[in-house]
């Protein structure tokens, strides 16, 4: 009898683990893949919270893992082709790595339209995004479209302290709309993914280049550039924009408990607090750089020179959009309009 009792207990024991290892597994895994290091700001202060976020909301019933500088393999410009694609189920990269597909959202990206605080264009981002922005994202399923705080511009050797010390500097350009207002500053816009620019300022190929403080950290840009240059007060010189998104076939597949895991931390939930967390990284990213190199702000006078050659490459995109039968200065006004209703809100 007590032998039996042994054994019903063993049998037991062994049902119950059984049954708690089956309840341990996921139901979903899914592969997050990006653009940017391990130690990026994207990873550390949004895809790593996010993926824990959604593994604990959804009591274990989804894991993601995350392949950080496109480890899977392809190249950065090759990431949404994968998400549409199903090659993975979630990723995180620059749209101006695939300059064309969201034209809409290259709005956000033009000089003097964002200006530095990326919890304020994030939240006019969602603001806009229904009745401006999601023709772009048809294929896809957008998470979160943000952006980073913005460009200042690094140099290897030129104190830049006036839009006439540019002329002539090849810069690097993080987008095509960055490589307009270049052309426009008389500078040589070189257009390349982050990733590549640690070569291509130790070679010469580039004399600086428009990046954040958050992403030039990272990849040692401070280590071979002198100085940084910003506006006055800290204004930047335009943005770029950013895609967190899921495999439209992926989302679709989930149960509708699961589908709202994912919505409650997408859009509008989570928009300014990763607007904040960027934001909070940058100075800190200028004081690292302050100890090697240094950083100029431009006076307010030079900066409007600046700014007033950002009309022609404006100009440029209304009228690219409208050949395309978009009303781009629609799209401009409004979000003009949402970035100053969010600044004054902040």
């Amino acid at each position: 009898m007590l032998k039996r009792l042994f054994v019903s207990a063993a049998v037991a024991a062994g049902c119950l683990a059984s049954a708690l290892s089956a309840q341990a597994e996921p139901e979903f895994t899914f592969v997050l893949e990006h653009v940017l290091g391990p130690k990026s700001t994207a990873q550390t202060q949004f895809l790593e919270p996010w993926a824990k976020r959604i593994e604990e909301q959804s009591d274990g019933r989804i894991k993601i893992e995350i392949y950080p500088a496109m480890s899977l393999g392809g190249k950065p410009t090759e990431l949404y082709s994968h998400i549409r694609d199903g090659a993975v189920d979630l990723g995180w990269s620059a749209l101006g790595y695939t300059p064309g597909v969201y034209p809409r959202s290259e709005v956000f990206e033009l000089p003097f339209v964002h200006t530095g605080s990326a919890a304020v264009t994030n939240m006019a981002i969602q603001e806009i995004y229904q009745d401006y922005l999601s023709q772009d994202f048809a294929d896809i399923k957008p998470l979160l479209i943000h952006t980073h705080t913005g460009q200042a511009i690094f140099t290897t050797e030129k104190n830049i302290q006036s839009l006439a010390d540019v002329k002539g500097m090849k810069l690097r350009a993080p987008s095509r709309t960055g490589a307009w207002m270049l052309e426009s500053w008389g500078a040589q816009p070189v257009s390349m993914p982050v990733p590549d620019l640690p070569q291509a300022l130790s070679l010469g190929v580039v004399d600086g280049a428009l990046i954040p403080y958050e992403v030039a950290i990272p990849f040692k840009i401070q280590d071979m550039t002198k100085y940084s240059i910003e506006g006055t007060d800290g204004v930047r010189f335009g943005t770029l924009v950013f895609m967190f998104a899921m495999n439209k076939d992926r989302y679709e597949a989930l149960p509708d408990d699961l589908k709202k895991v994912i919505d409650d931390n997408s859009g509008t939930h989570i928009a300014k607090e990763i607007g904040d967390a960027w934001d909070a990284i940058e100075p800190r990213g200028a004081d690292i750089f302050a100890k090697s190199g240094e950083v100029i702000r431009l006076s307010a006078e030079e900066t409007a020179k600046f700014e007033g050659k950002s009309d022609e490459v404006i100009d440029r995109w209304v009228a690219e959009m409208n050949d395309k039968g978009v009303d781009g200065a629609a799209i401009v006004e409004a979000a003009r309009k949402a970035i100053a209703k969010y600044s004054n809100q902040n």
